[in-house]
Order: C-alpha cells, then structure tokens, then sequence
C-alpha cells in the first residue's frame, strides 16, 4: 500500500490502515503464513472438543439463542456474536494458541472469530476474510506492544482488552464504514474491552472466554458505528483512554512509536510465536531445557532420590504469572493452573521428557513422582535474559551427590527467531484436529484454510461448522 498517513489520531491512523489495505499490498509470504496461523487455530479449536469447558459454554450460549452462524466443529446453531465468542473459546481454551511475544498477546484466538462470523454473514470472499484478519493481527500487536508489558503487570489481559480494537477496526472494514466510522467504533469499544488476569489465583475458566468476548464486542462497536453512535476519538491517548485507564499513565513517545512502527509496510504477523507446547507460552523455554535434560540424562521417577533441587530461571517480567505464588504452583489443581506452572511443567518435563496435552489430564496431574519433583523445584531470576523479544529460560538440576547439570534455551522455540515451520504447523493441526475428526476429515479442513482466499468465505465456515466429532 501507498505510505500512511501518520496525521491525526491512533483511531484515524488505525481506521485508513484498515480501510487502505488490499491483500495485493500484503507479500504473498506473509499471506501463506496467515493461513498457517488459521489453520494452527483451526486444529486447536478441534482439539477442545469434549474438554468440560467446551461443553458448558456451548450449553449456556444456547440456552441464550439459537441462530446460523457457524461454530467450529459443532455445526450452525447459534447467534453471530455468541458463535463468535464460542469460537474464541474452542480456540484458546486449551492455551496451544500463538502469541505475539513483544505484545504478549494471543491475537489469532479474537481475531478469526470476529472476521469468520461477519465474512460468512455477509457471503464475503475468503479473500475479504483473510485480508481482514490481517488487519486484526497487525493492529491488535501493535496495540498491545505499545504498552510494553504493562497490561499484565497492571492485572489486564491483552488477549481479551487489546483483541477488541484490532477487531473493531477489521469488523469495520467488513461492513464497508467509512474512516470516521472506523474511529467511532475503536471509541465505542473501549467501553466494552475487558480481560483481568485474577484467573489466574484458582483456575478459573474466564481467560478462555476473553478472546470470545473481544470479537463480539469489536462486532458490537462496528455495527453501533455503522449506524451513527459515536465513540470517544482519543481511545488511545486520551486523559481516560486505553492505556491512561488501564496504566495509570498515558501513552509515552515510545510507545506510540511502537503503536504505528512499520504499519503497512513491516508485518507482524511474521513475528508471531507459534506453540510447540500446550502450555502458557512463558514456560516453553524452560519446558525445552527439561526435556533435553532429561534426553541427555535419562532422569526418571527413579532417579527421583539422585535430585535435591531443580532451578528454574525465568524472565522477571514472568514470574508472576507462571512462578507466584509458588505452594500453588507446585500443586496446581486444575489443568489451567498446571499450564500456567513453571514447577509442575519443569518436573514433567524432566521426568517424562515431554509436554502435551495428555500431560493436562487429572490422572497426569496427580501423578505423586512429579508432584514430589514439583515440590523441589525453585525460580530464580534469568540475569541474561532478552525478554520480552525472547523468552528465555534455564534449569538446573542439583544432585544429592553435589553435581549440577544444566541447559539453556536463549531463544524459545516458535518464536520469530527461531520460527516453526509451516510443514511443522500443519503437522500440528493433525495432531489436534484428529483428537476429534478422522483424518479423512482433518485433509478436508486442512484444504479450505489454506485456500480459503480462493473461495467463498461461506464455504469454509460450512467447512468448519460441518465436521463433527467422529
């Protein structure tokens, strides 16, 4: 695209992306990787199916309405915003989702369901759906990097507060506003974003709704805007705006930088993180180290006795989220709690030499040999680390005997710097997808996404809502 106007506010900048935008702009590599990431989530989306929390939320947003906006894997039954929210649901509720590491941010999970239920609606193109898309993802990043990691550190979860803006600008440009309009409804849904961390004290399921919830309240804004309601102009900058409200300060030179840096021109699609691990993405690394430890050291329940202490180090800005508070952790509960466990991950890890979604179920959660490992397992702070580009990790293992053995991983897997490839993202989405649909099934879906832009947006919802479990 043409260079972008950098005048006027965020929201005006934002809105002319959004509108400007034409899939022709977009280099044909970074388009290939868009449906890669769709896919990837497509496959997780899958892979809920029969999880507890899958269930129950398709009861309650039945018991709401019924409609014919399609839900991944379990036909067209409910209403446009609520198959969105659901959709958000099936897709990070397992937290296999990406994330944008600089922003810290799942943007797929809000994304895809915002752009699927209106592109399918409104019998759009795949072309419209994937160039939309891309305008959430490029969006929503830079919106959550400019914040350079406060929202967490403030109690907020980007995924669910910064999902609805780069949502609200896609859902405008699918119903075809104009750039005030765009702006209005960025205004109109900083009323409405929303995402606390306190999940994160017992468990609770609420962060696997935040994704959902932005998509439907970015629909929301946009269709609000489409007919005349405004919203504030400074959502951004303002005195009570985004990151004024949410920081306590309001957006710094830097960060408003970071907030438009390379927008139309560099993409940051290219810089999301793909996970190899079912797990929060804070853990990988020090998830890797283990599993090479144990590859290298063949560490077992029954070596347990040869271990008297293990040493994770982790990112400062982490520790809160996967180290705190540390009896808890190292016996989570649930298997939310356990994702979101440096101990317990690192005890797996280094007695089982992997991590998957297997290692999530209540039989693995109360295995005593990795609960007894979790309980020796220490953090300390990485001084080395690069965070919030990378993240880092190490683990040491103390012996009884007064030997240490160590492993480091400076840069996690999936990262833009050390990138997953897209053969090893399709590879993942067998791995879940056919955790409910044959493989027979998972090649048809896996076909539609990735030629989604050469065919009718309808089509691969039906695609998508069309495959049940088998």
């Amino acid at each position: 695209m043409t260079s972008l106007d950098t005048s006027g506010t965020l929201s005006d900048q934002y809105a002319r992306f959004g509108l400007g935008l034409q899939l022709g702009d977009v280099p044909r590599a970074v388009q290939t990787r868009a449906k890669h990431l769709i896919l990837d989530a497509v496959g997780i989306a899958f892979a809920s199916r029969g999880y507890s929390y899958a269930d129950v939320s398709l009861a309650a947003f039945s018991e709401l309405g019924s409609g014919a906006s399609p839900v991944i894997g379990y036909g067209r039954r409910l209403a446009l915003r609520d198959s969105a929210t659901m959709n958000g649901v099936l897709i990070h509720g397992l937290d296999f989702d990406d994330t944008h590491s600089r922003g810290v941010i799942h943007s797929t999970t809000s994304a895809l369901p915002c752009v699927l239920a209106l592109a399918d609606r409104d019998g759009l193109s795949g072309a419209d759906l994937l160039a939309a898309y891309i305008v959430a993802m490029e969006v929503s990043t830079r919106v959550a990097s400019a914040a350079k990691g406060g929202f967490h550190d403030a109690g907020f979860h980007p995924t669910g507060l910064v999902g609805a803006f780069g949502c609200a600008v896609a859902a405008s440009r699918l119903l075809q506003l104009d750039e005030t309009r765009v702006a209005h409804a960025q205004g109109i849904v900083l009323s409405m974003a929303a995402g606390s961390l306190e999940f994160l004290e017992d468990g609770a399921w609420t962060k696997r709704a935040h994704p959902g919830f932005a998509a439907a309240s970015a629909i929301t804004a946009a269709t609000l805007a489409k007919r005349g309601f405004t919203g504030p102009r400074l959502a951004y900058e303002g005195r009570f705006g985004l990151y004024a409200s949410h920081l306590g300060k309001p957006l710094d030179t830097a960060g408003r930088e970071l907030a438009t840096e390379g927008l139309g021109s560099t993409w940051q699609i290219d810089e999301v993180a793909i996970k190899p691990l079912p797990a929060c993405h804070f853990t990988h690394a020090v998830a890797d180290a283990a599993i090479a430890l144990n590859r290298e050291h063949r560490f077992s329940a029954n070596s347990f006795d040869s271990i008297k202490r293990v040493v994770a180090k982790v990112p400062r800005g982490t520790v809160e989220i996967v180290c705190e508070p540390v009896d808890a952790k190292r016996k989570p509960v649930t298997a939310y709690d356990a994702q979101f466990s440096v101990p317990y991950i690192v005890a797996t890890a280094l007695l089982k030499g992997r991590f998957t979604l297997d290692e999530l179920e209540p039989a693995a959660l109360a295995d005593p040999a990795v609960l007894a490992l979790a309980a020796k397992v220490d953090y300390e702070i990485d001084p080395d680390t690069t965070f919030p580009r990378h993240y880092t990790g190490e683990v040491v293992v103390e012996r009884s005997d007064g030997s240490r053995v160590a492993h480091r991983e400076a840069i996690n897997r999936g990262c833009a710097d050390r990138p997953v490839s897209n053969d090893d993202i399709v590879a993942k989405f067998y791995a879940n997808a056919q955790r409910s649909v044959s493989r027979s099934a998972a090649e048809q879906i896996a076909q539609a996404v990735l030629q989604l832009d050469e065919q009718p947006a309808r089509s691969l919802a039906d695609t998508l809502a069309g495959h049940t479990a088998s």
